[in-house]
C-alpha cells in the first residue's frame, strides 16, 4: 500500500508537470522561433557576401574570368589551349590561377543553397572543373616534353644524364633522362633528397626518361558525392519550399489586392467629402501610409518564414543517413566512401626520350614529333623476344610524404586503374614506411598515378567533446579521439584550428592560426588528415551509438531531434558550456543526453558543476542522475520542470546576465557554431 501510494503521488506530480508544460508550450515555441530568426538572417548575409564578391571581381578587371559565367570560362580555356611552347615554370605560374578557379567553382557548388542553384548551372560548373583539370595536366605533359628536348644541354657532368627538380607550393617535378644508357647506373636518387627509383637493367639501357610529378592536390579521383541527399528527400524538400514560396506569393498578392481596394475606397471617400476640413484629409493619408507599411511588414515576415524553413531543410540534410550502402567493391578496389586520399597524387611515368636539340651554325635545331610526348610501355604487351619473365621485375620507388598531412597509422599505397576509373591495391608490394623521415618505399609492377590513403573514419567514434565559451561571440570546440585532441575556435562566420595534440605531444599544423569560413575550413582539415566530419554513409563504417544507426522506423525522428539540439545549443553557446555525457549511449534513440553549465569567466574550471539535460526535440528535462552515478535513469531532478526548448530549460537555473548575452548573440556566430555541430555530429558519433 505504501509503494502504491508513492507511485500515485509521483504520477499526479508528473501529470501536473506535463499539463503545465503543455499550457506554456505555444508561448515557449514562439519565443524560440524569434531567437532562431538568426539562421535566415545569417543566410541573407551570406547571399549579400556572395553578391558583393561577384561585384568586387567585376570592378577589379584583373583579367581573370568569373568562374560562375560560362562565356568567360570558355574564353579563358580556349585562349590557354591556343598558347604553345610554355616552359614548365610558366605552366606552374598559370596553374595557380587555374587551381584558384577550380577552388572557387567547388565552393560555389558547396556553399550555394540548393534552392538558389539551378541544375543547368550545377552541370556547367562541374564541366568547367573537369575541363580545367584535364587542360592543366595536358599542359604539364607538353611542358615536360619541351624540357626533355633540352635534356642533352642540361646533362650532369659526372653521370652524363639529366636530372631536374622544380618545386612549387602546388606542384613538384622530378625528372631524370637516361642519356648515357649505362647498364650499371640503375639507382636514381634526386640531389639533396631521398626520393628516387631502382630501375631494372632493360630500362637502364633504353632511351627513356623517368618523371615523378607530385601534384599536392587530387584531380585523378572521380567526382565522389560525399553528402549527396537522396532523390526522394531532395524532391520532397524542393516541393516543400516551392509550396511555401507559392503560399507566400498568394498571401502577398492577396494583401496587395486588399490594400488596393482599401485605397480605392478611401479615395472615393476623399472625393465625396471635399468640403471637409484639411485635418481629416491628413488623417486619411496617415492611415494609408500605415496600411502600406503593415503590408510591407507582412511581406517581409512571410519571406523570412520561407527562408527559415529552407535553412532548416538544408540543415536536416546534413544529418540524414543513407538507407542503402554504397556499391559493392571488389577486394582490390578502394572504397572512397571508407578511405580518403591524402597528400596529393604522384604521377609516375616512364617516357620515351624525344629527339634532342642539336647546335648547327649558331642555331638550335630539334625534331618535333607530331604525336608529342609518348609513354614507354613497361612491361611490354608482348614478351616473346625476351628470354625470361624476370627481365621485367617490379620497380622500387621511394617517395616523400607531404609535410602538411597527418597519418595516424602507416599509409596505404594505391594505384590508379585508368580503365576501371578507380584506385586499386594490387600490383604494389614490399611497402615500408619511415614516419620520422616521412619516406615510403614500395615496389610497383607498372607505372601510373599513385596516392596514399587513410581510413576516413580513423578518428571516429570520438571519445569525448566539449563546447566552451571563450569571449563574446567566440567559443572553443574540443574533440578528443583515440589518436588526437583537436581544438577549433569559432567566431562570427569564421573558424580556426587552435591546436592539435598527438599522444600528449603538440603537433604544429600549417592551418593553425588561419581563420576561414566553415566550408573551406572543413575541407582544409579533411585534406590535412584531420577528418572529424562524418558523411551520410559513415554509419556503415563506424561502430556508433543508436542515434545515427539506420533504424527505418525512426528515420524521420532521430535526424530532426539532432538538428533541433544543435540549433538550440548554438543559440546558447555564447554563455553556456556543453559537454559529452556517457549516458547519451544508454538513453532512448529518440533522445539525447549531454552536460551543460553556465560559463563564468572568473570561476575555477577544475571541478565544474555540470547539469545533465535530456532532450527529445519537443521536451527538455534536467536529470536527477549525475555523470558519476552507477545506473542510468530518466528520473526528473527535484524541484525542476519540463520545458519545450533547451533555452527555457537552462533559463530556470541561469543568471539574467547569461540570458541577456544569449539574446544579443551575433547571428553569423550562432550559424557558424550550428554548422560545425551539424558537420561533426557530436551527439551521434561519440
Amino acid at each position: 500500500m505504501e509503494r502504491l501510494e508513492i507511485q500515485r503521488i509521483e504520477k499526479e506530480k508528473w501529470n501536473r508537470l506535463e499539463a503545465k508544460d503543455l499550457e506554456r508550450r505555444n508561448e515557449e515555441l514562439e519565443e524560440l522561433y524569434l531567437l532562431e530568426r538568426c539562421f535566415p538572417e545569417a543566410e541573407k548575409l551570406k547571399q549579400e557576401t556572395r553578391m558583393l564578391s561577384q561585384w568586387k571581381h567585376y570592378i577589379q578587371c584583373d583579367g581573370s574570368p568569373d568562374p560562375s559565367i560560362a562565356q568567360e570560362m570558355n574564353t579563358f580555356i580556349s585562349l590557354w589551349k591556343e598558347k604553345t611552347n610554355e616552359t614548365f615554370e610558366e605552366v606552374i605560374e598559370k596553374s595557380k590561377v587555374v587551381l584558384n578557379l577550380i577552388e572557387k567553382l567547388k565552393f560555389i557548388l558547396l556553399e550555394t543553397p540548393p534552392c538558389d542553384l539551378q541544375d543547368k548551372n550545377k552541370i556547367q560548373y562541374q564541366e568547367s572543373i573537369l575541363q580545367l583539370q584535364e587542360l592543366l595536366h595536358l599542359k604539364f605533359n607538353v611542358a615536360t616534353e619541351i624540357l626533355l628536348r633540352q635534356a642533352s644541354t642540361l646533362a650532369d657532368l659526372d653521370s652524363g644524364n639529366m636530372e631536374k627538380v622544380i618545386k612549387d607550393e602546388n606542384v613538384t617535378l622530378y625528372v631524370w633522362a637516361n642519356l648515357k644508357k649505362n647498364p650499371r647506373h640503375r639507382s636514381v636518387r634526386f640531389s639533396e633528397t631521398q626520393i628516387g627509383f631502382e630501375i631494372p637493367r632493360i630500362l637502364a639501357t633504353s632511351d627513356i626518361a623517368v618523371r615523378l610529378l607530385h601534384t599536392h592536390y587530387d584531380h585523378v579521383s572521380a567526382l565522389h558525392p560525399v553528402s549527396t541527399p537522396s532523390k526522394e528527400h531532395t524532391s520532397s524538400v524542393t516541393e516543400l519550399v516551392k509550396d511555401d514560396v507559392e503560399n507566400v506569393e498568394k498571401a502577398i498578392s492577396k494583401e496587395v489586392e486588399e490594400e488596393s481596394k482599401q485605397q480605392e475606397k478611401q479615395s472615393h471617400l476623399i472625393q465625396e467629402e471635399k468640403l471637409k476640413v484639411e485635418e481629416e484629409q491628413d488623417d486619411i493619408e496617415v492611415k494609408m501610409s500605415s496600411a502600406e507599411e503593415e503590408s510591407e511588414a507582412i511581406k517581409c515576415e512571410l519571406e523570412m518564414k520561407v527562408l527559415s524553413e529552407t535553412v532548416s531543410a538544408a540543415q536536416l540534410l546534413l544529418v540524414e543517413n543513407s538507407s542503402e550502402k554504397p556499391d559493392f567493391f571488389e577486394n582490390d578496389m578502394v572504397d572512397l566512401f571508407q578511405f580518403t586520399t591524402l597528400g596529393g597524387v604522384y604521377h609516375l611515368d616512364i617516357l620515351e626520350l624525344p629527339p634532342q636539340c642539336k647546335p648547327v651554325k649558331g642555331w638550335m635545331i630539334v625534331e618535333i614529333l607530331k604525336e608529342g610526348l609518348q609513354k614507354y610501355t613497361y612491361p611490354p604487351e608482348t614478351t616473346e623476344d625476351f628470354e625470361t619473365e624476370n627481365a621485367f621485375p617490379p620497380i622500387e620507388v621511394t617517395l616523400e610524404v607531404h609535410e602538411n598531412v597527418i597519418f595516424f597509422e602507416n599509409p596505404m599505397v594505391v594505384r590508379w586503374d585508368a580503365e576501371g576509373k578507380h584506385w586499386r591495391t594490387d600490383g604494389i608490394s614490399n611497402v615500408s614506411y619511415k614516419p620520422n623521415e616521412r619516406l615510403i618505399t614500395f615496389s610497383l609492377d607498372t607505372f601510373g598515378p599513385v596516392t596514399l590513403i587513410q581510413d576516413a573514419h580513423i578518428n571516429m567514434p570520438y571519445q569525448s567533446w566539449e563546447l566552451r565559451p571563450l569571449d563574446v561571440n567566440k567559443v572553443l570546440l574540443t574533440v578528443t579521439t583515440v589518436f588526437t585532441e583537436i581544438q577549433i575556435q569559432i567566431k562570427e562566420n569564421l573558424c580556426m584550428l587552435s591546436s592539435v595534440k598527438l599522444k600528449d605531444k603538440k603537433h604544429i599544423s600549417i592551418l593553425e592560426g588561419t581563420w576561414m569560413t566553415p566550408i573551406p575550413f572543413i575541407i582544409a582539415l579533411k585534406e590535412a588528415g584531420l577528418n572529424i566530419f562524418p558523411t551520410r554513409y559513415s554509419h556503415f563504417y563506424v561502430v556508433i551509438n543508436n542515434k545515427a544507426r539506420m533504424n527505418l522506423s525512426k528515420f524521420n525522428v532521430v535526424p530532426l531531434v539532432e538538428v533541433k539540439a544543435y540549433r538550440q545549443m548554438a543559440l546558447l553557446s555564447s554563455t553556456f558550456a556543453f559537454g559529452w555525457s556517457k549516458w547519451n549511449l544508454l538513453c532512448n534513440s529518440t533522445k539525447v543526453v549531454f552536460k551543460v553549465r553556465e560559463h563564468l569567466p572568473e570561476e575555477c574550471t577544475e571541478n565544474p558543476n555540470w547539469a545533465l539535460l535530456m532532450f527529445s526535440g519537443d521536451r527538455a528535462q534536467r536529470l536527477k542522475i549525475k555523470e558519476e552515478s552507477e545506473a542510468f535513469s530518466e528520473a526528473l531532478k527535484e524541484e525542476t520542470e519540463f520545458h519545450s526548448t533547451l533555452y527555457h530549460m537552462v533559463r530556470d537555473f541561469a543568471s539574467k546576465e547569461a540570458m541577456e548575452k544569449v539574446r544579443s548573440s551575433n547571428c553569423q556566430f550562432v550559424n557558424s557554431v550550428c554548422h560545425m555541430l551539424l558537420s561533426t555530429r557530436l551527439l551521434s558519433y561519440s
